[in-house]
C-alpha cells in the first residue's frame, strides 16, 4: 500500500453512509489476542518481537481474508507516516510510538485493521460508518475465526483470552462508538450525560481513544471491562445506550433551533466564514469550527455542503495529512498556514463555499 494514496482516498467510516450517521460517526470493535508460545509484548525481547511479527504476518497471509489485506511494516515508517495511520484510525498512538518490530494489515476500504505488536501481539479492529455494531461484530468475528484457525491463541479455560491488560482478559473485546454531540455541549448537558455513562461502566474518551482529549465535540463511548461477560452482551450493552444518547442530542438540537435559532445560526455562520477565509488556523480550532458547520449542515442552516466532505476535512486537516498532501515537512507555524490554505482551496473548489441559509 502506498501511504500517499490514503490522502486522496476516503475511508468507509468517513463517508457518513451508515445508520444514524448524523450523530454516530463510526462503530468500532477491537479484539485483543496473544500467541500462546511467546511472552507478552511488554516482556518480549527484540528478537521475540521480530519472531512474533514474522510469525503473524506469514500466518495471517494464509487465511482467506488475509489475501485482501495490504501489509505495512510500521517499524520502518517515518514518523509522519506513522502519524498518518493514527489520524486515519488505522493504528493507535501507542502502536505508532512503540519501538521494535511491528506492523499493520489493512483492507482497501479501511474497515479491517490488524495491528501486530501493539500492547498485545495482535489487535483486530473493524470500523464501520454510523451505528453498525452488529455489522462490525459479524465482520470481526469472521476475521477472528479465520485467524484463530492458523494462529494458536493464548486461552485459559476459566479466564478466557489472556491479554496484557487485566481489563481486557476474558473476551478481549472493546466495543466503541464515536459520537458527534455539539448540541449537548452547547446546552451544557454533556457532563450530566457522561456521569450517567460512568455509573453503568462505560468509558468516555476523545477522538483518538484512551488518553486523548475530546476535540470538536467528538467522543468515543466504550465498555471498560470484559471479564465475566460474553461478546454479544458487551455489544448489546453499548448498542442499547447509544440510541438514548442519539435521542438526547437530537432533542438538544431541536431546542437550539426552537429557542436560540438566531444565536445558533450566528455561530454556524461565523464558523463557516472563518474556515473559508482564515489565513492561519490551528488543528484544534479547525476541529471546533468543522463541528459547528457539521451541525449547521444537519440542521439545514447551511446548504450544498456534504457531510462526507466535512468528515473528510476532519482528518485531512490533521498535521500528518497536511504534510503528505503538500509533500513537504512542516513546523507548527507552517501547519497552521497550510491548513488555512487547504481549507480555502477546498471551499473555493466546491464553488466558493455555500452560503448559510
Amino acid at each position: 500500500m502506498k501511504l500517499d494514496a490514503l490522502t486522496q482516498a476516503t475511508g468507509e467510516w468517513l463517508k457518513g453512509t451508515g445508520p444514524e450517521s448524523d450523530i454516530v460517526m463510526s462503530s468500532r470493535i477491537r479484539l485483543a489476542r496473544n500467541l500462546a508460545q511467546f511472552p507478552f509484548v511488554a516482556r518480549a525481547s527484540d528478537q521475540d518481537r521480530e519472531e512474533i511479527e514474522r510469525f503473524l504476518r506469514e500466518r495471517i497471509a494464509t487465511a482467506p481474508m488475509g489475501r485482501d489485506l495490504d501489509y505495512i511494516d510500521v517499524g520502518r515508517l517515518e514518523e509522519v507516516d506513522r502519524q498518518l495511520l493514527v489520524e486515519r484510525q488505522l493504528i493507535s498512538r501507542e502502536h505508532a510510538e512503540a519501538q521494535g518490530a511491528r506492523g499493520v494489515a489493512i483492507d482497501k476500504v479501511e474497515q479491517v485493521s490488524l495491528m501486530i505488536n501493539e500492547e498485545d501481539h495482535l489487535r483486530i479492529q473493524c470500523l464501520h460508518s454510523g451505528l453498525d455494531l452488529q455489522g462490525a461484530w459479524s465482520q470481526i468475528s469472521m476475521v477472528d475465526d479465520q485467524i484463530g484457525c492458523v494462529v494458536p491463541y493464548a486461552f485459559h479455560e476459566r479466564w478466557g483470552y489472556l491479554t496484557a491488560c487485566p481489563t481486557n482478559v476474558g473476551t478481549g473485546i472493546r466495543v466503541s462508538v464515536m459520537l458527534h454531540l455539539p448540541a449537548l455541549v452547547i446546552t451544557r448537558q454533556i457532563d450530566k450525560v457522561f456521569r450517567s455513562l460512568h455509573k453503568i461502566s462505560l468509558a468516555v474518551r476523545g477522538l483518538y481513544g484512551e488518553g486523548s482529549q475530546a476535540m470538536g465535540d467528538f467522543y468515543q463511548i466504550s465498555n471498560q471491562t470484559t471479564l465475566g461477560r460474553t461478546e454479544e452482551e458487551l455489544v448489546a450493552q453499548v448498542g442499547e445506550v447509544v440510541p438514548v444518547l442519539i435521542d438526547y442530542e437530537r432533542r438538544a438540537r431541536e431546542f437550539l433551533v426552537r429557542e436560540t435559532q438566531q444565536n445558533v445560526h450566528d455561530q454556524v455562520s461565523r464558523a463557516f466564514g472563518i474556515l473559508r477565509t482564515a489565513q492561519t488556523i490551528t488543528a484544534e480550532e479547525t476541529m471546533q469550527l468543522l463541528s459547528r458547520v457539521r451541525m449547521g449542515v444537519l440542521l439545514g442552516l447551511i446548504g450544498d455542503v456534504k457531510i462526507a466532505d466535512i468528515n473528510s476535512l476532519l482528518v485531512r486537516t490533521q498535521p500528518a495529512h497536511l504534510q503528505k498532501i503538500r509533500g513537504i515537512e512542516l513546523d507548527t507555524k507552517d501547519h497552521n498556514i497550510e491548513r488555512a490554505r487547504y481549507l480555502r482551496q477546498h471551499f473555493e473548489a466546491a464553488g466558493g463555499g455555500a452560503s448559510p441559509n
